[in-house]
């Protein structure tokens, strides 16, 4: 009794179905698995970030002044500079890119500490205080890319503007 191939076909039908499901339902774990990790990996970070300002700030302003500041905003004015001796002209700037990166890192840092003064009670108002701030981490912003852009001429035109902003802020808000 040889079967026809219409009733094989017949008989492989379920046989389709069942695979064809069997895929379907695989093909749907997967994508519920990779939405599961993405929405996983996303929630990571804000955990992270939440637990990490659990702890109050420790410095007050002196410090950060004295801590990051002032040796920043220092190393900046340092970098790019013309001495004139009696031994003659010395031409001051950054000449490797890990010298420029320094530079860098002190606007970067010069911007963060902006932020730090105007964190938690340490601004002294909500008024000049934290616009005074504002302009020195515009300033450092603009140091930074000038570092980044190896430019001498940059790093001297925003050494004088940092200069103005800590100058403006102490006029205001005495250096004790």
């Amino acid at each position: 009794m040889d079967k026809s191939s219409a009733d094989r076909e017949r008989d492989r039908r379920p046989f389709y179905w069942l695979f064809a499901i069997s895929v379907a339902l695989f093909v749907s774990g997967i994508g519920f698995v990779i939405a599961a990790e993405r929405t996983a990996r996303a929630a990571t970070p804000v955990e992270a970030a939440v637990s990490l300002r659990a702890a109050p700030p420790v410095a007050n302003v002196k410090q950060i002044m004295d801590g990051i500041v002032m040796p920043s905003a220092g190393f900046i004015w340092d970098s790019v500079a013309t001495i004139v001796s009696g031994d003659g002209v010395e031409e001051r700037r950054p000449r490797s890119d890990e010298e420029w990166a320094r530079v860098a890192t002190s606007a970067a840092m010069l911007v963060e500490s902006a932020n730090l003064l105007v964190e938690g009670d340490r601004a002294v108002d909500r008024g000049d205080w934290v616009k005074m701030a504002q302009a020195m981490a515009e300033s450092g912003q603009k140091a930074l890319k000038a570092a980044e852009a190896q430019s001498t001429d940059g790093i001297l035109d925003v050494g004088e503007e940092i200069n103005a902003t800590c100058d403006t802020c102490h006029e205001r808000y005495s250096r004790n």
